[in-house]
């Protein structure tokens, strides 16, 4: 099996070096095509998701899960808007970044240029392979995939529909492979010298999994415990709204309030309200000793803040201002997204600034988080990492840069000793054309 997975991860190298110098217009070509076939066999596509639901049925997969599996209709279209939005993007690679000039004739350019070869392991989402085998192509990547096996049929087609596409045309054959069990994915974990960085979308320990047993590096979050903290400045139906949204407009997400923070001075108005309309969603609420003062609910543990539900659960605190807030979520967050609704500028600058968060919002809804919404054109996953990208990972965290440096014969000899040359070290306004 190794030698199988290595031979897979060797042609997806090849690939990608010959994917570091395709054209835009090629890219997007390639792209047209993935769309236009995913729509030519949206008949073919809808059957294999269907025999996968039905199989998640009988598995007795829980329904949070199988929301995520299903994948027809209005997903299918949302997923060729998003590689038409992306298609509109520029160009991520092949961007100078900057020019200087070392001396006369000696110009130095940091250039954009696509990573190499991901891994990218993904949940059962369908829809996911799409957005993320869409970006590597247009940043200029090949990319091994594993999806989770529950959606095995679903992503087997799509695979074969969008390497198929970008054959035709004319993007390098294996920069898309799609392995099939969870060995394969421990043998990838050992091949460092062609695979450039994993990206794994899973439960926490998972990623730590990942990041315990591989020296290849890791981008990505593990956990999505967010917060919305309503302040005492806030507008009430302002609150209401964002807090409804960032809980029950897809529960199942990373990007999902998980806990509401509610300060003190506004609690006995807001909680009644809200408490209403989550118990219209079928939302079950479990709060601290001073929430339960004021509504009916369970009471939460410990463990409640240091957990992400994925699902209509919630857990809720009432805290004593801005500062309790801040500490509350930088102690049990995830480093993912958190909100805060204020009519306070001084506040909610002050939240933004001191959350240790990817995301921080003022006055909206934490299901903004996501790359499509910030027209990164979808997303490769949400990392909290704090190196090259943070936050959704678009086209901008799929590339880094090279240093290209164009002299006339000079030697760093001239600029040693007593009669060294000295350098200028003047920022140019170029582009490089190399």
């Amino acid at each position: 099996m190794m030698d199988s997975i290595k031979q897979t991860a060797k042609q997806a190298r090849d690939a990608s070096i010959q994917m570091a110098g395709l054209s835009d217009a090629l890219k997007n070509e390639a792209l047209t095509r993935i769309a236009q076939a995913l729509l030519s066999q949206e008949k073919a596509i809808t059957q294999a998701n269907q025999e996968d639901l039905a199989q998640a049925e009988k598995d007795n997969i829980s329904p949070t899960l199988i929301k995520r599996l299903k994948f027809a209709g209005d997903k299918l279209r949302t997923v060729i808007d998003g590689i038409e939005s992306l298609k509109n993007l520029p160009d991520p690679v092949g961007v100078t970044l900057l020019s200087r000039e070392l001396d006369d004739g000696l110009e130095l350019y940091q250039v954009s240029c696509p990573i190499g070869v991901l891994g990218i392991v993904f949940e059962s989402r369908p829809d996911a392979l799409v957005q993320i085998s869409t970006l590597a192509l247009k940043s200029g990547n090949a990319v091994l995939l594993k999806g989770g096996s529950e959606a095995a049929r679903t992503n087997q087609i799509l695979a074969q529909i969008i390497s198929q596409a970008t054959e035709q045309a004319g993007i390098p054959r294996g920069w898309l492979s799609l392995l099939q069990t969870r060995e394969d994915v421990k043998a990838m974990l050992a091949l460092d010298d062609y695979i450039d960085l994993l990206i794994p979308r899973g439960s926490n320990a998972f990623v730590k999994y990942i990041m315990d047993n591989t020296r290849i590096a890791v981008l990505g979050h593990a956990d999505g415990i967010c917060h919305v903290y309503v302040d005492g400045s806030a507008q009430m139906d302002m609150a209401v709204k964002v807090a409804l949204d960032s809980k029950c407009q897809y529960a199942a997400v990373c990007n999902a309030m998980e806990t509401l923070l509610v300060d003190k001075s506004i609690a006995p108005q807001f909680l009644p309200q809200i408490k209403k309309l989550y118990d219209e969603q079928s939302v079950e609420l479990r709060g601290d000793e001073q929430s339960r003062a004021l509504i009916d609910c369970d009471p939460a543990s410990e463990e409640d803040w240091h957990t992400e539900y994925n699902d209509l659960i919630l857990s809720v605190k009432v805290v004593d201002g801005l500062e309790e807030a801040i500490e509350h979520i930088n102690t049990f967050g995830s480093h993912h997204t958190d909100a805060v609704v204020t009519e306070d500028s001084t506040a909610a600058a002050r939240f933004m600034e001191l959350v240790d968060s990817a995301n921080v919002f003022w006055n909206c809804s934490t299901r903004f988080s996501d790359g499509y919404r910030y027209g990164l054109g979808a997303e490769v996953g949400i990392s909290t990492n704090k190196i090259h990208a943070r936050g959704p990972v678009g086209l901008e965290g799929l590339v880094i840069y090279k240093w290209k440096l164009v002299g006339r014969g000079q030697t760093v000899a001239e600029y040693s000793g007593t009669d060294a040359k000295k350098f200028t070290h003047r920022n140019l306004n170029k582009v490089s054309n190399i």
